[in-house]
């Protein structure tokens, strides 16, 4: 039978994202403690969890078996003899949580998030930590491996009871749950059946009465934000982190960009290039001719700092102009950008492009029925009908 090898990794930050690292062993054959092989030197890294990493046929397994170097070396080798007894068609009891060697919940959680907050960004790693703070709070259980799938069912149900949290909201919180244990190598605790349900909102979007009245209501700074918003379909961060080396003004386009000198990247790391309309270009050109020339941002506060209440700002414009600012928001920018450009004709996967949606269904969303007066005429031809 072939020898069955369990290897041990380090998950740790480099320049390149987040890697995993092969240990070092010292004369005694010790493992050195947060130490690991970086392009073929050792360095030193405190940070990140201990991995075990094997071959269960053409796939590769990994384990996260926390932030201890010795504790996480007797557990390769009992995972190394486990496998390898099992070659040998000798019946054993899996690594799954003796009394001796059973893994904290707590303390998963700890290692979880330290990991989260190296890889993901601030908003993501603050979902994460409410989730499974809330996780904490609803199931009593010490260890990882007496989690059950009766435990994920009261999860869901002290989201929406105790509290008080919105069908969607129970269902991401749930969502990040699952992603936490699959990192801890426990699957399968819950069916299809069993995951908490929500309807898909259709999205909403700006009527063009409505954005007339608001852009009546700018002064000529607020009117560049809010139409930037609007003709671009970009995420508020996007328009935050917007420099002008990505305004192409002669092509008439802008892009999202990685901006490394920040600590920003978008989301799912994926950039893109968006068209922009002529006016836009005009509006931007003048801006520009205005602004501090040594800051890089697009929109600046004081100091080269990026743009943080463009909301507060929204709002505070809707109330001067009358309407109800709670029908105002950033995203809404965005949907009515979606919307109009698939009534405009423009195809499905243009638009899942400029938008930087992942999958087709997410800007599927957006194609809503098409309510100009030409469609109003042809449903009046068809029924008979007269004109509005």
């Amino acid at each position: 039978m072939p020898n069955k090898e369990v290897n041990l990794t380090k998950r740790i930050q480099t320049p390149h994202g987040m890697r995993y690292c092969r240990v070092v062993l010292s004369a005694n054959g010790r493992v050195k403690p947060d130490v690991v092989i970086v392009n073929g030197k050792e360095e030193r890294h405190s940070e990140g969890a201990y991995y075990l990493e094997w071959r269960q046929g053409s796939k590769r397994v990994r384990l996260s078996v926390g932030k201890d170097a010795q504790d996480a070396a007797t557990r390769r080798l009992r995972k190394e003899a486990e496998l390898n007894a099992v070659n040998l068609g000798v019946a054993v009891v899996p690594d799954n949580g003796s009394n001796n060697d059973r893994r904290s919940l707590s303390a998963a959680v700890t290692e979880f998030l330290d990991d989260t907050k190296l890889t993901k960004k601030p908003r993501t790693f603050a979902a994460y930590s409410t989730a499974l703070q809330y996780f904490t709070e609803s199931c009593p259980k010490i260890y990882l491996e007496d989690i059950e799938r009766k435990d994920m069912l009261k999860f869901s149900a002290f989201l929406r009871d105790e509290k008080e949290q919105s069908p969607r909201s129970v269902y991401n919180k749930f969502e990040i749950m699952m992603t936490f244990l699959k990192a801890h190598g426990i699957r399968g605790l819950v069916g299809k059946t069993d995951w908490p349900r929500f309807v898909e909102e259709e999205p909403e979007i700006y009527e063009q009465s409505e954005l007339d009245t608001l852009f009546g209501a700018c002064d000529a700074e607020e009117r560049l934000w809010f139409e930037f918003f609007l003709m671009t379909g970009m995420r508020e961060q996007e328009v935050m982190y917007t420099y002008w080396r990505d305004v192409n003004f002669p092509a008439r386009t802008v892009r999202v960009t990685h901006k490394p000198d920040r600590g920003w990247t978008p989301k799912a790391y994926k950039e893109r290039e968006i068209p922009i309309p002529t006016k836009l270009v005009q509006s931007l050109k003048v801006w520009k001719a205005k602004v501090d020339k040594s800051c890089s941002l697009v929109f600046p506060t004081n100091g080269c700092k990026p743009k943080l209440d463009f909301l507060d700002c929204l709002k505070a414009v809707a109330e001067r102009a009358g309407l109800d600012p709670e029908d105002f928001w950033l995203h809404k920018f965005r949907a009515t950008f979606a919307t109009w450009s698939l009534w405009a004709g423009v195809d499905l996967r243009t638009v899942q492009q400029w938008l930087g949606h992942s999958d087709m269904e997410s800007t599927m969303r957006y194609l809503k029925p098409s309510r100009s007066q030409q469609v109003r005429e042809k449903v009046n031809q068809i029924f008979g009908g007269g004109h509005d």
